[in-house]
């Protein structure tokens, strides 16, 4: 199923990935700004959670370099919370896990508010540690979560990283050499190993 859902100024289309059966388990994925749902991390995730019996629902926001230095956290939100409910209204998920990269944590540090999602297990790759917003939100979260970052990614400050070990129910992983994509910028080979690496840390999640 593939949608659109119109809120605010910001059209954010979205698809559904749905089991033969019904389930009442749904990850909901939340990619990076240029970093989509078709890329390695999301597209080897969106298979593992689909094998493992959820069905998957991808919020495919694009954005263009101006929209984005315009983009307010709050309408963001708003808008992929308005697309969640309406590829949900008619579902009865109980078991919720969201897979966010990049840009998709800053709406993940409002949408973990939600009471829907109050037991929700969070996944979080390469995070913007640089803002306050997401940093705090992962330091204080008692949400179970799973932080893995780069070494060499921009968004990796050694300190704050330091500090998210005080929260007991986030597990972090760091990524030797990988960057913001979670690979190394001249090894191919290694880098499939990296992505293999990551996956069997989710599916272990």
């Amino acid at each position: 199923m593939t949608n659109r859902s119109i809120a605010g100024s910001k059209s954010i289309p979205f698809r559904m990935i749905e089991q033969k059966r019904e389930t009442n388990r749904l990850v909901i994925v939340l990619p990076g700004a240029g970093y989509t749902t078709k890329a390695p991390l999301l597209h080897f995730a969106t298979g593992l959670f689909y094998t493992k019996g959820f069905d998957v629902l991808h919020i495919n926001y694009t954005f263009s370099r101006e929209e984005m230095s315009v983009l307010s956290e709050e309408d963001f939100t708003r808008d992929v919370q308005h697309a969640i409910d309406s590829a949900i209204k008619n579902k009865k998920y109980s078991n919720y896990y969201f897979v966010a990269k990049s840009i998709g944590t800053i709406a993940l540090s409002y949408l973990l508010d939600n009471t829907m999602f109050k037991d929700a297990k969070a996944v979080w790759l390469t995070p913007l540690l640089q803002r306050d917003d997401v940093f705090n939100t992962m330091i204080h979260s008692d949400h179970k979560g799973l932080c893995i970052m780069g070494d060499r990614d921009s968004c990796f400050i050694d300190e704050r990283f330091e500090k998210l070990k005080k929260n007991q129910t986030l597990i972090l992983k760091v990524v030797e050499g990988g960057n913001h994509s979670l690979e190394l910028d001249d090894d191919p080979i290694k880098s499939i190993e990296i992505l293999k690496g990551v996956i069997s840390n989710m599916n272990e999640f």
